[in-house]
């Protein structure tokens, strides 16, 4: 006697899971420009590699002990690969009740993420709908209400210290499917088609009385451009693929392991003539940042994360001989690059990433300082910007400040902790101190100025006076700075840097003393 028929009875369930919720429900999904979660995982991992947990898990209904109708359950989850290593995978099924709490079976959610914890493996969340959210029609179920908890909440908080863990909002994320999105080290949403949101319009209206479409309220120019709670903006799904692909290529599987690194073909003695004269003369002159990455950085290999906020701070993964670097960068043509409270705070996750997993950090540097006036009081600059500090401070990876002119303040001091044995390079165009002369010798002169017979010539007179000891120079003269090098040798120079603090990270493996803060 053989167990045929059961093998067959889990081929025809399995055939009924894959159905979703039905040929109706996968119409809708597809009309709204948004594809199945199935379909989703397709494309995102490596071809036929995709194991999946659960599938028979859902609603039955039986007659006479026949299975007559089966509804499976809202989130697909397993294991697969991704560029060939190991990731588990978790989405929402928004074609089963929008993704809510009340089709959901058990802790399969949960299972996953504790699934990724245990194996030590990258996460991914593939989130469309209410993410296993709750809906007000499980009471009519229940007979009760209940007090609201998140079951397995605490792995999701441990996983940030332990594993990478990337999400994809790919429709209306609303509530814990929005917190699930914002959970993350690295996020992204597809623009016109998804949008995060504590809750959606209906409550909206009822709660606060603001009558708002869904792209109104939560789109990715809000969160995006705006609000910082996503990461990057793509226009297809696919583009979110591929930037979930890109991003874990620069990421170890866990923090118990180094960066993978990958063979280059870019000399790392090659030296860019572009960088002799792409920092102005006139201080006033703003140039390309972005530029400079291009020419210092291995090719093509600069993947920009948050390029919508906090704009005057460019972040991003890189690398240098083939070996993996986070990357920051002061962008001069945004406010000067003056840092303001949404650069902190991107400062801060930033650092906290690169730490996390291992990364050495090369820090471009231009900053004149903490953005100023009342609006950047209001934000709470100084607050957010101590709090950058404190993740710079914090973080004990290797680190090399590049300093391409401007170093002044509070926020110029965080371009390294200046305690530790950090690098640092400084270009001829370096410009340093507590403030610019321009500015500094209005507040240090004043009564100076204002009493004698022609103020704008003393303070002009003053001025020159002061920037005969500006030259970077003289502070190498005092060893203030390590070294003042051509811009050319700055390649070569980072990549002999780099091979070093590799040498030094398997010393530093395991979970950071400070956690990854979202």
């Amino acid at each position: 006697m053989s167990w045929q028929p059961e093998v067959d009875e889990i081929k025809r369930r399995v055939e009924l899971a894959k159905q979703m919720g039905g040929e109706a429900n996968v119409a809708r999904q597809h009309a709204n420009g948004r594809l199945t979660v199935r379909e989703r995982i397709e494309r995102l991992l490596d071809e036929g590699s995709f194991h999946e947990t659960g599938a028979l898990a859902g609603k039955a209904a039986y007659v006479d002990g026949e299975l007559v109708e089966f509804m499976p359950s809202n989130f697909v989850c397993g294991l697969g690969r991704i560029n060939q290593r190991r990731v588990v995978v978790g989405g929402d099924d928004f074609t089963v009740r929008g993704g809510a709490a009340d089709a959901a079976i058990g802790h399969k959610m949960t299972y996953s993420e504790r699934l990724a914890r245990e194996l030590k493996l990258p996460l991914v969340r593939l989130v469309d709908g209410t993410g296993g959210g709750g809906s007000v029609k499980m009471l009519e179920t229940m007979g009760r209400t209940y007090v609201p908890a998140n079951p397995g909440w605490d792995i999701v908080v441990a996983s940030l210290s332990e594993i990478p863990v990337v999400a994809a909002a790919l429709g209306p994320c609303a509530g814990l499917g929005a917190v699930r999105v914002v959970n993350s080290h690295f996020s992204v949403m597809v623009k016109g088609v998804s949008q995060l949101f504590v809750a959606g319009p209906p409550v909206v209206v009822r709660g606060v009385g603001e009558n708002v479409t869904k792209e109104e309220l939560g789109g990715s120019a809000i969160h995006a451009h705006g609000s910082g709670c996503v990461d990057n903006e793509v226009e297809t799904e696919d583009e979110a693929f591929a930037e979930i692909r890109r991003f874990l290529s620069y990421l170890p599987q866990n923090v118990w392991q180094i960066p993978p690194r990958i063979e280059s073909s870019d000399d790392s003695a090659r030296s860019e003539e572009e960088l002799l004269s792409i920092i102005p003369r006139d201080r006033r002159m703003a140039y390309d940042v972005r530029r400079i990455l291009d020419l210092v950085l291995d090719r093509d290999s600069f993947f920009e994360i948050g390029q919508f906020y906090g704009r005057p701070l460019v972040t991003g993964l890189a690398r240098l001989n083939g070996y993996a670097v986070g990357v920051m960068a002061g962008d001069p043509k945004q406010g000067g690059g003056a840092l303001d409270a949404d650069g902190s705070e991107k400062m801060t996750r930033f650092a906290d990433l690169c730490n996390t997993f291992h990364l050495p950090v090369v820090n471009f540097v231009d900053q004149p300082g903490f953005l100023i006036g009342t609006r950047a009081e209001r934000m709470g600059t100084a607050r957010y910007g101590a709090r950058a500090m404190a993740a710079v401070y914090q973080a004990s990876i290797p680190w090399c400040s590049i300093i391409l002119r401007r170093v002044f303040g509070v926020a110029g001091a965080a371009h390294g902790n200046a305690q530790a044995l950090n690098f640092r390079y400084a270009w001829p165009s370096g410009d340093w101190g507590s403030l610019p002369i321009e500015g500094g010798v209005m507040a240090a002169y004043k009564r100076d100025i204002e009493s004698a017979p022609d103020p704008d010539a003393r303070r002009r007179e003053i001025e020159d006076k002061l920037n005969e000891l500006r030259s970077p120079f003289r502070t190498a003269e005092a060893f203030g700075i390590e070294e003042i090098i051509d811009p050319r040798n700055t390649r070569r120079l980072l990549c002999n840097w780099v091979e070093m603090a590799y040498d030094l990270l398997p010393m530093q493996l395991g979970v950071k003393q400070h956690g990854y803060r979202p």
